[in-house]
């Protein structure tokens, strides 16, 4: 297994140097960010010309992709070029979106993963059973419904809830932004209240969209396993139900389930979109948001360097995970 791993990381660096390059070509012909200084009030083409040539715009797009690559892997990401703000380097800014996002997502995928395939195992058990009607209806309902109906719904529960708080004499407690770059403040029982009420909505929206897939993966494989051959053989074998379903069909049945839990976990990680521009959270999503508004190609390389390494990392571990979960798979 570590042979394997270490291989598997050895193949991820040239995928990754050349998914660096098509991104950076890609960026680069979307045009020339310094363009729409061209134009503006007091503006002039000797300014025009110095960003550009801080650049390297004047350079060949090939020797540009160099200068960044050597750069790069020296730990130099850039500086953000966004017009009007005052330039900030791509590291910090991308570390700092990448640990808010975390700390959303990790906590949702938690508990979507737990009662997924907690809810998937017990509705392909008790097939066609109240709870398996139950677990199906609700998980296509909110399979079917796209995340900003579900972000919008809770915010809105949520700021109605806040409004019967308030109308109580009680602080609001819900909130719909993200949590402060200082942290907490207060005592342990102001820091808990706050806590949950900024990451409960968010973490729900993330939480009830993977719950559902993770729900319906589960119970779709746990079933499939349920009526394969080397069941049956156990069961034939007067092996408890319990050990039947636990030591036989449920690692096999969560196969499937750890590919999708590795991709969405990578694409949460690269930035719910959706959930934090609802909820004001200035993750990974926003970062993209923000980068593509203004057109800032050294910040949209840092975003996209990133969610290509978290995408490797993860499915290396899915397939790691494969052969813990089946012994059958043999990786040599």
């Amino acid at each position: 297994m570590l042979r394997y791993t270490v291989r598997r990381l050895l193949i991820s660096a040239p995928i990754l140097l050349v998914g660096s390059m098509l991104a950076f070509f890609m960026v680069a012909a979307a045009g020339n960010p310094a363009a729409e200084l061209r134009g503006r009030p007091g503006v002039t083409e000797a300014q025009v010309k110095a960003l550009e040539s801080s650049m390297g715009l004047d350079q060949p797009i090939i020797v540009r992709y160099w200068n960044w690559l050597v750069d790069f892997l020296g730990g130099d990401w850039g500086q953000s070029i966004a017009l009007g703000q005052a330039k900030v380097d791509v590291f910090d800014s991308t570390m700092r979106a990448l640990w808010i996002t975390v700390r959303l997502v990790v906590g949702a995928e938690i508990l979507a993963i737990v009662l997924g395939v907690t809810v998937g195992v017990l509705a392909a058990v008790k097939q066609y059973s109240f709870l398996d009607y139950l677990a199906t209806s609700s998980a296509f309902l909110v399979f079917s419904m796209p995340v900003i109906c579900v972000a919008v719904i809770l915010k809105n529960y949520g700021i109605q809830f806040n409004n019967v708080l308030e109308s109580m004499g009680l602080d609001r407690w819900l909130s719909t932004v993200s949590p402060a770059t200082g942290g907490f403040q207060g005592d342990f029982g102001e820091q808990v209240f706050s806590y949950t009420g900024t990451y409960l909505l968010p973490t729900l929206t993330l939480t009830l969209i993977s719950f559902a897939a993770y729900s319906r993966f589960q119970r779709a494989s746990m079933l499939e396993t349920l009526h394969s051959d080397y069941v049956r053989t156990a069961r034939a074998k007067g092996i408890s139900q319990s050990r039947v379903i636990f030591r036989h069909a449920f690692r096999n049945a969560m196969i499937p389930v750890a590919t999708l839990f590795s991709l969405n976990s990578a694409a949460l990680l690269s930035g719910a979109i959706v959930t934090e521009t609802v909820f004001g959270w200035r993750g990974m999503g926003h970062l993209l948001v923000q980068s593509i508004r203004s057109f800032d190609p050294y910040m949209l390389m840092g975003w996209l360097m990133v969610t290509a390494t978290l995408v490797v990392l993860f499915n290396l571990a899915a397939d790691i995970l494969y052969g813990i979960l089946d012994p059958r798979i043999r990786l040599a």
